[in-house]
């Protein structure tokens, strides 16, 4: 990126006053500065102070184009439907609904690209956890990464495979979203039935305490809840949660005891 910019004695290091006066009433470009000192010979030193301006000016736009596209997209963005029923009773019932990898796809990539962005992820797995991370790209160079991390999501009878490559969804659903500021439109269904409201946020962090303290699969745990995350627990349903931690908990003990 080329950035027009008045040299100053500063930034030109050791260049020659005689040089830099000539240039101060005329906007000039970094690079342009670089290449006078390459022809006139000057000390190495003085190169490498301009080039590196050069790339901390590349930088800094790079980073405010960056900012100023993601304002516009995200601001265009709409609210991701929930277009998906996750069936998790043995009877086959919709126990909740969610907005899926695809669906967001859809909505965001066309905004996306209108203002330069892109999306990527990098996956890593290390034993039990895989990370996540979600990198975000804009044309002029910026790019700013948003890192999750679970365990292998083995609920629901799943294979080794099956289980990493269902957490690894997971992760770049809501890494994306959490990397864009995303916001998925309530169940009108759920709400429409009558169903119960969630847990609140600290009623959250207990359970998701509880849960890392003792190393307790949340994917599974989540499965036998019949939610897909911690925090779509019902509100009436924060006693079973906490009832059924314990249980694990305690089972878990009777197992290094025996």
């Amino acid at each position: 990126m080329n950035t027009d910019i008045s040299t100053n004695k500063a930034e030109v290091g050791n260049l020659p006053a005689n040089d830099v006066d000539k240039q101060q009433s005329v906007p000039v470009q970094p690079m342009t500065l670089v290449t006078l000192a390459v022809e006139k010979g000057y000390d190495l030193n003085v190169i490498e102070s301009l080039m590196d301006f050069q790339d901390r000016l590349d930088k800094k736009q790079a980073k405010k184009a960056f900012d100023a596209a993601m304002a516009l997209a995200v601001n265009e963005i709409p609210t991701i439907a929930k277009n998906k029923k996750a069936i998790v009773d043995k009877d086959g019932n919709a126990r909740y609904r969610y907005d899926d990898l695809s669906e967001i796809a859809e909505t965001v990539k066309p905004i996306l690209k209108k203002h330069g962005l892109s999306y990527r992820f990098r996956t890593q797995q290390n034993g039990a956890i895989v990370s996540v991370t979600c990198i975000v790209s804009h044309v002029d160079g910026h790019s700013e990464e948003n890192t999750l991390s679970a365990d292998n999501d083995t609920s629901g009878s799943k294979n080794a495979i099956q289980a990493v490559g269902s957490a690894v969804t997971y992760l770049e659903r809501y890494s994306l979203k959490a990397a864009l500021g995303l916001a998925a439109a309530e169940d009108d269904d759920a709400q429409a039935a009558g169903e119960p409201a969630v847990i609140t946020h600290d009623q959250f962090l207990e359970l998701n305490k509880l849960l890392d303290d003792h190393d307790i699969n949340k994917a599974a745990f989540c499965g036998y809840m019949g939610v897909e995350a911690v925090a779509d627990i019902p509100q009436n349903r924060f006693k079973d949660a906490k009832e059924a931690i314990k249980k694990k908990i305690a089972k878990a003990k009777e197992a290094v005891n025996v």
